[in-house]
């Protein structure tokens, strides 16, 4: 009798011996794969962000709801050009994310009148705006500074109501638009090249 009882034993220790090898692999595999989502997350984090267009101050070129895409790293070996769109940190609320285009630099002398956005003594040619400024001003970029406008010109809390963007408040330079997917486009950073001041 215990001679017959011997070989049974045998296998069900062998199946019990894989199961438990089964489950370990598995803890192991599920453990590697949320490891390497959690290195992709931030390693994506690190070099991008995504951001909500939330208003209608860069209508026509984004509208409300439009989710971006946004290059970190596009400033860590270069400036800001005039043209860019631009994600920074809100001057007066620091928790909030704003978006907007680059239209002065360090130095750049801006004048508003008449409809028109005068860079350095150069009318600007601007396609991408919704409607021609109906508000005048005069304004020197100080070093370190950005001078920025929304393409909806009179519906956009911008440089020309609350002054000047401290470049160290740049957070990157939108790339394109991902949803929704109708909506799907590379966004369209128009260079404006100026002679000197």
């Amino acid at each position: 009798m215990l001679e017959s009882l011997q070989p049974q034993s045998q296998p069900e220790q062998q199946a019990g011996t894989q199961e438990n090898f089964d489950f370990k692999r598995f803890v192991l595999d599920l453990f590697e794969t949320i490891g390497l989502a959690l290195i992709l997350f931030l390693a994506i984090n690190a070099v991008s962000a995504r951001v909500r267009v939330d208003g209608f101050s860069m209508m026509p070129t984004l509208h409300d709801g439009e989710f971006v895409l946004v290059n970190k790293l596009a400033y860590q070996t270069g400036a800001p050009t005039r043209g860019d769109i631009i994600v920074f940190r809100s001057v007066n609320t620091p928790d909030l994310d704003l978006i907007k285009r680059v239209i002065g630099l360090p130095g750049d002398k801006i004048v508003i009148r008449g409809g028109k956005v005068i860079v350095n003594g150069q009318t600007l040619n601007e396609p991408y705006i919704a409607a021609a400024p109906n508000y005048e001003g005069e304004w020197q970029v100080p070093s370190g500074y950005l001078f920025v406008l929304g393409d909806n010109r009179n519906d956009s809390s911008d440089s020309h109501a609350w002054g000047y963007l401290p470049i160290q408040n740049v957070i990157g330079k939108a790339l394109l638009i991902y949803w929704p997917p109708p909506e799907w486009a590379m966004i369209d950073h128009v260079k404006i090249a100026l002679a000197a001041p």
